[in-house]
């Protein structure tokens, strides 16, 4: 007999991933599959740049898929007759507005076969210690095209500012920020790097929808690794469509990607340790509780 978490993962059937790619480390859709994997689920990786290794390392080779390109990739996918059994689709950093619409139009087939699919949309444009890394058109896309599309979004505190237009200072007017999205027709937002006291040593998650609301806090750990916002997302997806519960969703995946971040840091890598955190994925300790926000 199957588990309730097992049929939850048959029903939700294959998760559509479009990223960039890297051959060497862990960004994008190399951050995500695995996770995703371990937790039970099949991915199909729609890569939108191919490189050696992020861009971070200062020198990479490789190159920046088109739109055509990225395009004719998912009608290649979608001509296998699979797409009826897709049952989300995720996406990350967008290199132009250009691929943005094409995922965009990717969402809407799905959609159009399985009205009960899920789009989690990564708004990926920067972070407060870096500002802005996306092109200048790309925070206008996500506002006025994606987000009465997404049906989950996985902002980090600074993305969260620029989606609303507002200033976030406290807990209460990130609740509110959120809130407005939610009104824009999110299903679900989970608000990631809360600091809003650098004195305050620790790290907070929301997880907020339109009936909960909820936080939990991490220690705040020192990490130099790139690709934890994909990793964390893709954690995210897999837990909701596990457990379908908030409070548990928040919880696994807090906890899973802090032991991520832990294993990381003990082997002293510069990206992150998949591999060696694996058995957290699937099941993670419940090491930190989800409180009422």
């Amino acid at each position: 007999m199957m588990t309730g978490e097992a049929e939850s993962e048959r029903a939700a059937g294959g998760i559509l991933s479009i990223q960039s790619q890297v051959a060497y480390g862990h960004v994008g859709n190399s951050a995500a599959v695995f996770p995703l994997q371990r937790l039970g689920f099949e991915v199909w990786p729609v890569p939108t740049v191919l490189f050696s290794n992020h861009t971070g390392y200062g020198a990479w080779r490789g190159h920046v898929l088109s739109a055509a390109q990225v395009r004719d990739i998912l009608l290649g996918v979608a001509e296998r007759g699979v797409l009826t059994r897709c049952g989300a689709v995720v996406s990350g950093y967008l290199g132009d507005v250009a691929l943005g619409r094409v995922v965009l139009d990717a969402v809407r087939e799905v959609r159009a076969l399985r009205p009960d699919m899920l789009w989690v949309c990564d708004p990926v444009m920067g972070d407060v210690d870096l500002g802005f890394f996306v092109e200048p058109d790309i925070p206008a896309f996500f506002r006025d095209e994606a987000l009465e599309q997404a049906d989950v979004l996985t902002p980090n505190l600074f993305e969260l500012g620029v989606l609303t237009d507002r200033s976030i200072t406290t807990l209460a007017e990130m609740t509110a920020a959120a809130d407005t999205l939610l009104g824009r027709g999110a299903k679900m937002v989970a608000v990631t790097s809360i600091v809003l006291d650098e004195a305050d040593r620790r790290l907070a998650v929301a997880l907020l929808t339109r009936e909960e609301r909820w936080i939990v806090h991490t220690p705040r750990l020192d990490l130099r690794a790139t690709g934890t916002g994909d990793a964390f997302t893709a954690l995210l997806l897999g837990h909701w469509l596990r457990t379908r519960d908030c409070r548990r969703t928040l919880e696994a995946a807090t906890s899973a990607m802090f032991a991520l971040v832990e294993a990381t840091m003990k082997a002293g890598a510069t990206e992150l340790a998949l591999i060696e955190a694996q058995d957290a994925f699937a099941r993670p300790r419940p090491r930190f509780r989800a409180a009422p926000l």
